[in-house]
């Protein structure tokens, strides 16, 4: 069976290219293969007709990227939750904001405990100022300032003292003794047994540095007498059995007090003895955990005492020890008996003069009263033994 040509048919199905429907009058054909070529500037049309956003394809070439890829529109910033103002400030300032109301409740806890506690007695300042025991009282509160060294110091200078005619409390004439220290102490070296079977009581002796050591016979002898007058089993404290002691050295950790040798100086300012009157005197300041044996009385001693330096100095130890005891100022007992250790003898053994010193703002007021008794000095708790 003969095929019908296309051409037979009396039609061409196959629809015309598409280029040569775009056929422009400046076109022509290949002079050798015939095959159709746009002109040039119908060539330019059809590229730009071909990279026109949205346009069509116009001819069979390949396929090529869009000129203008898709770019995300960029997501809306959702707004912030407003915070509250304990949120705003803890992101501000961390945990200071739970630490300053705990800072302001202690702070208030201590002020209130501040304004309750009760005035601090005059001593016998030293033989008479507002440290525990000045010739002196019971306990205090404050402390010391702490050195370049880690070392407790004595860093304030005292008020004007109260200037009071008490003849017997006047420091006698004598020897030339350093009046002002370094306002810090030196451990002298040594240690000893325990004396006595009560309650034990440890304590170190001790000097202040810069003292010139001429005027004391140096720092054995002081500890000398120290330890010799703590250790006397008959008249010292221990006689009743209730009291101990034991001189330790200056490796053994926290003793119940430390008997130290001081200027006057040092034991007129505040944290010390203070200095409420001008009279010389020694004290003891729990604060410091010591007791300060004023230099000047050590080397002059009382007018009370006379000539008797040994009998004073046995006296102002026991006496201050008697403070770290926990032991009180008293009265003379009656005329002509021995001055109880706990009167303030370096002011005299007249409980009208005592009583006068007593009387000033801070003073012991009314612990002696002015009874016009005067008593005969005494060094020791026991002064009679049996």
């Amino acid at each position: 069976m003969d095929r019908v040509k296309q051409d037979a048919r009396g039609e061409d199905r196959r629809p015309p290219h598409r280029a040569s429907a775009r056929r422009t009058p400046d076109a022509e054909d290949h002079p050798r293969t015939g095959q159709y070529r746009p002109a040039k500037a119908s060539a330019q049309r059809l590229d730009e007709d071909r990279y026109r956003p949205g346009g069509r394809r116009t001819s069979a070439e390949p396929l090529s990227a869009s000129w203008k890829p898709h770019v995300e529109a960029p997501r809306e910033k959702q707004p912030e939750t407003p915070k509250t103002g304990i949120a705003k400030l803890t992101k501000t300032y961390g945990w200071r904001v739970y630490a300053l109301p705990i800072l302001v409740v202690l702070t208030v806890l201590v002020l209130v405990n501040t304004a309750n506690s009760p005035a601090q007695p005059i001593a016998e300042q030293g033989d008479g100022a507002a440290a525990s025991g000045i010739e002196s009282a019971g306990g205090d509160t404050s402390g010391g300032a702490i050195d370049g060294n880690g070392e407790q110091a004595i860093p304030e200078n005292p008020a004007t003292p109260v200037d009071l005619k008490v003849p017997t409390a006047e420091l006698p004439d004598g020897g030339p003794f350093t009046q002002a220290g370094a306002g810090k102490w030196h451990v002298v070296p040594g240690s000893g047994p325990k004396v006595g079977t009560g309650k034990l009581y440890t304590y170190t002796i001790e000097v202040e540095d810069g003292i010139d050591p001429s005027s004391y016979a140096g720092d054995d002898a002081f500890a000398a007498a120290v330890q010799g007058t703590l250790s006397d089993p008959k008249k010292g404290w221990t006689w009743d059995g209730k009291i101990a002691f034991q001189r330790v050295d200056g490796n053994f950790p926290n003793p119940s007090f430390k008997v130290s040798l001081t200027t006057p100086e040092t034991t007129h300012r505040p944290d010390a003895c203070g200095f409420q009157i001008k009279f010389e005197a020694s004290c003891y300041r729990k604060s410091l955990g010591r007791v300060l044996i004023n230099l000047a009385r050590w080397v002059r001693g009382a007018k009370a005492y006379g000539a008797d330096m040994t009998g004073y100095r046995q006296y102002a130890i026991n006496h201050e020890v008697g403070h770290a005891l926990g032991n009180q100022h008293v009265g003379c007992g009656g005329n002509d008996q021995p001055a109880p250790v706990m009167m303030q003898q370096s002011f005299g053994v007249n409980d009208d003069y005592v009583a006068m010193l007593n009387d000033i703002p801070g003073g012991d007021k009314g612990k002696v009263a002015k009874d016009g008794r005067i008593c005969k000095t005494n060094s020791w708790p026991n002064p009679t033994p049996q």
